[in-house]
């Protein structure tokens, strides 16, 4: 088991209130509310991160296709131009 780490957060009032009735209410520690929290929020954000990383590598690379703006447009309005009338 990995040994836990300090660190020391300033956070709002009302925060540290609702981690503390999370807490009590699960009947787990504020630690472990806190831990979790942090753990679901570097997922998301990390996963974010990853996938604007690969899609800047693709528009970078020789392989990359453009489409003009105008012509997706009047593609999009085309179709749906359709359903309308």
């Amino acid at each position: 088991m990995l040994k836990a780490a300090n660190i020391t957060v300033r956070i709002k009032p009302t925060t540290k209130m609702r981690i503390d009735a999370l807490a009590q209410a699960t009947k787990r520690s504020k630690s472990y509310v806190v831990e979790e929290a942090l753990e679901q929020y570097l997922e998301v954000n990390e996963w974010q991160v990853k996938g604007i990383e690969a899609a800047l590598h693709e528009a970078d690379s020789s392989d990359a296709e453009w489409v003009d703006h105008k012509d997706v447009l009047a593609k999009w309005e085309a179709k749906f131009a359709d359903k309308v009338a």
